[in-house]
C-alpha cells in the first residue's frame, strides 16, 4: 500500500457556542490551523504517484479563497465548527476530488490534532 500526505495551511476565528460560558473556546478566538490530507492507492499511476502533489492545489486555492482569515461558524454555517467537524468537511471535499484520499487530519495547535478516517479506507480491501 501506497501512502502520501501533503499539509496544507491557514488562520481562522471560530467560536464553540454549546460550551459553557466559563470554557475558553466558547469565547470567539482564532487557531493557525495546519491540515493534513491523506491519500492511499494499492498501485501506482503510470508516472509512479499516488496522485501528483501538484493536483492537490485546488485545495490550497479552496482554503485561501474560502477560509484563510475568515470565521469559520460563519462560512461553514455551524455553531460548532470543531476541529472533528471540520477534518470530516474537509475529507469530503477532497474525496469527492480525489477518490484516493483516505484521511483528513486538522491541527488547531502544535499538540492538538483530530482525524476523519471512514472505517473502510477506500482501495483497500479487508484480509
Amino acid at each position: 500500500m501506497f501512502r502520501i500526505t501533503k499539509e496544507f495551511h491557514f488562520s481562522a476565528s471560530h467560536q464553540l457556542k454549546g460550551l459553557g460560558e466559563d470554557h475558553p473556546c466558547a469565547r470567539l478566538h482564532g487557531h493557525n490551523y495546519v491540515v493534513e490530507i491523506e491519500l492511499m492507492a494499492e498501485q501506482l499511476d503510470a508516472t509512479g504517484f499516488v496522485r501528483d502533489y501538484r493536483e492537490l492545489s485546488e485545495f490550497k486555492r479552496f482554503i485561501d479563497d474560502t477560509l484563510d482569515h475568515r470565521h469559520l461558524n460563519d462560512v461553514l454555517g455551524d455553531d460548532c465548527v470543531t476541529a472533528e467537524t471540520m477534518a470530516r468537511f474537509f475529507y469530503n471535499w477532497c474525496r469527492q476530488r480525489w477518490p484516493e484520499t483516505s484521511a483528513v487530519r486538522v491541527k488547531e495547535t502544535p499538540k492538538t490534532c483530530a482525524e476523519f478516517r471512514p472505517f473502510a479506507t477506500p482501495g483497500v480491501r479487508a484480509a
